[in-house]
This record gives C-alpha cells, sequence and structure tokens, in this order.
C-alpha cells in the first residue's frame, strides 16, 4: 500500500466500508467495492497508485496495460454476476486518474487494447442496464478518462481545487500551445473547452450535475452523505432514461455551447437517412 491514500482512495473508503479492511481485502492499482446508495447495492471501481508496479510509468494514479485489462475484467464480473437479475447493480467509477501510462513498452504490448477493453467493459454494463455513474473527485486527464469515467449514463463532479477534465495536465498543455499557465488560464475564460475549471466544464453540458462546498481531500459526514444523494439521484435518473449517450446534446447548456456539435449530428443523420 502507499504510505498516504489518493484522493480517489479516500472517496472509495467513504463510500464503501472502512480502510482498515480496504487494507486488509485489495491491493494493486483497482480496488473493486460493494458499497449502498438509498439501500440498493452498487458496485464502486477506482484507480489508485501503485509503487510496486513493473512498468515504471505505471506507478501512480494512471491508466496503464494492467490497470486497463483489471478494470475490464472487474466490470465485466460485475455484469456476469448480475446477468440473470431483474434490476441490475450501479456501477460508480471514482474518477481520480491523472493520464494513461504511455511509455515504449507500453504502446509495443498493446495500451490502447487495454484501455479501448475497459471502455467496453463501461459500455457493455451500460447497455446491459447497469446504471454506470462517474463521480469525479480528482484529475480526469486524457485517454485514462476515456478509459475509465467517459462511458457513464451519468457523470457527477466534485468543484474543488484538483478536480478537472481535460486532455492534457496545465504545463503540458501550456508548452504544447507556446503560452504561459497564466494566459492559457485566461484563455480557458473565453474558451470553455481550454478551461481547467469544473465549472466550465458543467457549461458543455456533458455533467448531471455539479457538486459545490464539498472537501474532496478530507470529506466530513455531511459532504460524504450529500455525495451519496447525488449518486443516488443519478442512478435513478439514468434508470429513466436511454442506455446511450444521447442526453448529453439534451441539456439546455449543451444546447448552447455545443450548438455546432448538435447541427453537424443532425446533418449526418439527416444524409445517412437520405
Amino acid at each position: 500500500m502507499t504510505a498516504f491514500l489518493s484522493r480517489g482512495e479516500r472517496w472509495l473508503d467513504a463510500l464503501t466500508f472502512s480502510a482498515e479492511e480496504a487494507k486488509a481485502t485489495q491491493s494493486g492499482p483497482i480496488r473493486a467495492r460493494d458499497g449502498q446508495l438509498d439501500g440498493e447495492r452498487a458496485s464502486f471501481f477506482a484507480v489508485v497508485p501503485d509503487p510496486a508496479n513493473r512498468f515504471p510509468r505505471a506507478t501512480d494514479n494512471v491508466v496503464g496495460l494492467e490497470q486497463g485489462w483489471l478494470l475490464a475484467r472487474a466490470v465485466r464480473a460485475v455484469i456476469d454476476a448480475d446477468r440473470n437479475a431483474d434490476a441490475k447493480r450501479p456501477i460508480v467509477a471514482v474518477v481520480d486518474v491523472k493520464s494513461q501510462a504511455y511509455g515504449r513498452r507500453e504502446e509495443l504490448l498493446g495500451i490502447h487494447l487495454a484501455c479501448a477493453a475497459a471502455v467496453d467493459a463501461y459500455a457493455s454494463a451500460r447497455l446491459a442496464g447497469h446504471p454506470v455513474i462517474a463521480l469525479i473527485v480528482g484529475p480526469a486527464m486524457s485517454g485514462a478518462y476515456l478509459a475509465h469515467g467517459y462511458q457513464a449514463n451519468r457523470i457527477v463532479a466534485l468543484d474543488a481545487p484538483g478536480t478537472a477534465v481535460h486532455a492534457m495536465g496545465k504545463e503540458a498543455a501550456a508548452r504544447v500551445t507556446r503560452r504561459s499557465v497564466e494566459s492559457l488560464d485566461a484563455l480557458g475564460d473565453t474558451v470553455l473547452p481550454m478551461s481547467y475549471k469544473m465549472s466550465a466544464y458543467a457549461k458543455l453540458g456533458l455533467l448531471h450535475e455539479l457538486i459545490e462546498d464539498i472537501d474532496a481531500d478530507a470529506p466530513s459526514p455531511a459532504d460524504i452523505e450529500r455525495v451519496k444523494t447525488s449518486l443516488a439521484a443519478a442512478v435513478k435518473d439514468a434508470r429513466n432514461g436511454p442506455r446511450d449517450l444521447s442526453n448529453r446534446l439534451a441539456s439546455a447548456d449543451a444546447k448552447r455551447t455545443r450548438a455546432a456539435s448538435i447541427e453537424v449530428r443532425r446533418r449526418m443523420r439527416e444524409q445517412w437517412s437520405a
């Protein structure tokens, strides 16, 4: 185990059982545990730091070869267990992932396949009737977020320092765009997809809920209950909606900020059916 808990680990402990039980039952880069949401059994998954990982680039809370395959196996175990159940249990992806673990060996051994396996498992769970909810408690970066969280029916996020959804870290983005970090922040205030603020991401219409005034690093019992209530509401909403991801373009924010995307899709459907 790591000497300190990552944010994803802290929230997994808070939403399921105690940290002492967790240490006794699991190790490695993926945590898979059960908890309760509104009196209903739910499965929770998190990617956590793994200092002993055989791949040097995969020792942090990132999605690499092992993480991708292990996520896929864990999610598919839930699908198999509930295959004949009338009501499929909710699946919650606790998202605190800094990046995909890119390296020469990872490329050669097929990190794209490992991440795709995780994507496919989450999508299969959603299409099979499991309400899949992503809870963003930390960074949700690049291919790691695509593999762990982005296939959710509903996305819930904490509006707190350290939470962000982006293609790359701020310093790396500043280098790529040849800007200072300060000018990149200023650009994000006018170009929403460039922003690192969760409040800006919410305006794209992709979030089901942005939860404010939560201590993301040391949540109080009241904070934890608020998040559980939000997750339970997201589960209920997912069950009452379609199993695809069309809801992400249906909100008022999406219609305002993603009008061009909506129009492109409309024209593609029109031409496809012509």
